[in-house]
């Protein structure tokens, strides 16, 4: 028996959306990050781009456990001598609750080109509007959350 590699012309792309309301940011960026790779379809290859185009709605109600919004620190570093920038959870999900979407499933992604082509099908909205509907996007629920 062979083993399948899905080639570029094999891969379909689907559109999903994804209600972040209410549900931890973790669950929500594990499995955006599952989609835009494609490990949940059967012709999944590591180093095709099988992924889907995901929508996430929602972003300004997603939900920090614990004491996270105060503790949990985004840094990045501008490149010059003392550059170092440090935002809080609490602040960045106040000022732009999309980029913490982002960098959330950024982190969750394979630091490769295909990676960065992978979060270019990432759209994420802070609320339930969406300019994606004539794509006729499929709704998934996230798993292992209660309401």
């Amino acid at each position: 028996m062979k083993t399948y590699m899905a080639k570029a012309a094999d891969i379909e792309r689907k559109w999903f959306v994804v209600d972040a309301a209410g549900v931890p940011l973790g669950r929500v960026a594990t499995l955006v990050a599952d989609l835009l790779t494609g490990k949940k379809k059967t012709i999944y290859t590591p180093h095709v781009d099988c992924g889907d185009f995901v929508v996430v709605v929602n972003t300004d109600k997603l939900v920090l456990t614990g004491n996270k919004l105060t503790d949990k620190m985004y840094r990045h570093h501008t490149g010059y001598v003392g550059g170092l920038k440090e935002v809080d959870y609490g602040t960045l999900m106040a000022k732009d609750s999309t980029k913490a979407l982002q960098l959330a499933v950024k982190g969750m992604l394979p630091k490769t080109s295909l990676g960065r082509k992978q979060i270019t099908r990432l759209h994420a909205y802070k609320d339930e509007a969406h300019k994606h509907e004539a794509q006729k996007p499929e709704k998934v629920e996230v798993k292992g959350v209660r309401n």
